[in-house]
């Protein structure tokens, strides 16, 4: 039963007031009484005691529409603690206005030269919207640059967030019209991205983002193959808890610029986690959503398909620090696992094996899906170690890789050629001998320490157990016609590095270099 409440309610009409609530409520079976306060003018605590004893006989009351003075009474005495109560929320129209943003819960519109509203898509938002503004000031907190939404409204049959984004342009925006700031628009992007990355939450703030990626990885197992199902969700679940910020939707259109100042929108998706979640969502933002048909890219972008692929490849080379081609494509495949796997759950659930166009889309992604499932191990990744296969054709990677890795250390023209002398010459060791006649992978590990201050850089295998420390170093004493040909490469590396270690653990082959700078 909904009762109109008008006017003012106090010690002078309560009784009149009361005595028409009773012949209403006479002969009302139910259980649940609203109250429309959307005209009600003023209320006393005579009319507070009244509203009580009728929540003392429904046990389900609200109040809504309320306006923003008597709000504060309700909430100053604890009403809205005891009942539903809801502001009369101002309406607001966004016919003919800019969609400048957009998220997984709803889009973003300017609606005058200060201001955006978010509508979002669920029609009853409000805890949507309250849980926003929570992680949106959490995240303010912690030191990531934000906007804070000032007000709530009524928008259509939805809500919305207003917010206070004078003159903002998103970087999608920035990137379709200004693309001579492409370059500025990477660095920015990978800055904030990594600001976001390195910000610890406290415990129990925000939601693990694995747990909602084994949801995916759990529903999208029983349409793959079996193995391939299984070894998906044993991946997922074997990525370690991090308590670290990921944005969950991070794309150009939720990266705003204002005055200056770059500003992360579109807060509700926040939560800690392993970085390559946050991955897997950037690259349907860029490719995964795009790749069977690159219209889809410029209508939630902006920009040409050509552009978003540059983007996400950028980005990933910034994130990574590397412009080594195999790290980024080791990482990127670890991203599409969690893209793909997402892009499946979300059709399928959407009813899109009943559309022949869905159903492709299916089939393409579960494809690429299996088969990076079949040659992927795991689905974390290290910014200082990268894994390619062991063949002297990957030697220049691994070098480019080496040497980007050394920047930080600042080292001086002598040792950058030293360790680039002994990087060749255990790598080609093991791509020459440690699978022979077969063929696998080397993991090259680059660590800078700072006490002393040296460089370690570790090579790992699974070949053949071969400890290249045992054997004898060349007797240099010999004659040319007397001295054998190879065991060199070993013999020079011990030389030229401070420290040579080797160690067989787990069927592997771990040999560490170290250098003093």
């Amino acid at each position: 039963m909904t009762i109109k409440l008008t006017g003012s309610i106090d010690s002078n009409n309560v009784n009149d007031f009361e005595n028409e609530l009773i012949a209403k409520l006479q002969g009302y079976g139910g259980q649940s009484v609203e109250f429309d306060a959307s005209s009600l003018d003023y209320i006393s605590s005579a009319g507070l005691r009244l509203i009580l004893r009728i929540r003392k006989q429904f046990p389900v009351m609200s109040v809504t529409g309320v306006n923003s003075d008597i709000y504060e009474i309700f909430e100053m005495t604890g009403f809205t603690e005891m009942m539903k109560v809801e502001k009369a929320y101002r309406v607001v129209s966004i016919e003919g206005c800019e969609e400048i943003g957009r998220g997984a819960n709803g889009k973003i519109y300017r609606i005058d030269r200060d201001n955006v509203v978010k509508v979002y898509k669920n029609a009853n938002a409000l805890s949507d919207i309250q849980h926003e503004r929570e992680v949106a000031k959490l995240a303010l907190i912690l030191g990531i640059p934000t906007a804070i939404s000032y007000d709530v409204v009524k928008v259509g049959d939805s809500y919305g967030s207003v917010f206070e984004l004078l003159n903002a342009r998103s970087f999608s925006k920035i990137l379709s019209t200004e693309p001579e700031k492409f370059d500025w628009c990477v660095k920015e992007y990978v800055d904030l991205l990594k600001k976001i990355h390195s910000t610890v939450v406290p415990e129990g703030k925000l939601p693990d983002m694995k747990e909602t990626a084994l949801t995916w990885a759990e529903f999208v197992k029983d349409y793959l193959p079996a193995e391939a199902g299984e070894k998906l969700v044993k991946m997922v679940k074997d990525v370690p808890h991090d308590d670290h910020m990921i944005h969950g939707d991070y794309h150009t259109k939720n990266v705003e610029l204002q005055n200056d100042e770059v500003l992360l929108i579109d807060m509700d998706t926040l939560a800690v986690g392993h970085p390559v979640f946050e991955l897997g969502s950037m690259f349907n933002s860029y490719i995964g959503f795009s790749e069977l048909d690159h219209n889809v890219v410029k209508k939630f972008q902006g920009f040409d398909y050509e552009t978003s692929q540059r983007f996400w490849h950028d980005t990933l080379s910034g994130y990574l620090g590397t412009t080594c081609e195999t790290k980024i494509r080791e990482v990127e495949d670890k991203a599409r696992i969690i893209g793909y796997t997402r892009l499946i759950r979300r059709t399928i659930r959407r009813k899109g094996l009943e559309d022949e166009s869905a159903r492709a889309e299916v089939g393409f992604w579960k494809a690429r899906l299996v088969e990076l499932i079949e040659k992927t191990d795991n689905l974390t990744f290290s910014f200082n170690e990268m894994e390619v296969e062991a063949v002297i054709e990957n030697l220049p990677e691994v070098q480019k890789f080496v040497s980007e890795r050394l920047k930080s250390a600042e080292c001086l023209p002598k040792a950058k050629m030293q360790i680039s002398l002994a990087v060749e010459e255990i790598f080609v060791n093991i791509s020459n001998y440690a699978y022979k006649p077969d063929k696998g992978t080397a993991s090259v590990r680059v660590e800078v320490k700072e006490d002393p201050v040296s460089v370690v850089i570790t090579f790992i295998d699974h070949g053949v157990p071969y400890d290249p420390l045992a054997k004898d170093d060349p007797d240099l004493s010999l004659p040319a016609e007397m001295r054998e040909i190879g065991g060199l490469g070993i013999f020079v590396t011990k030389k030229i590095m401070d420290d040579v270690a080797y160690a067989y653990r787990d069927g592997q082959n771990i040999l560490t270099l170290t250098k003093n700078l």
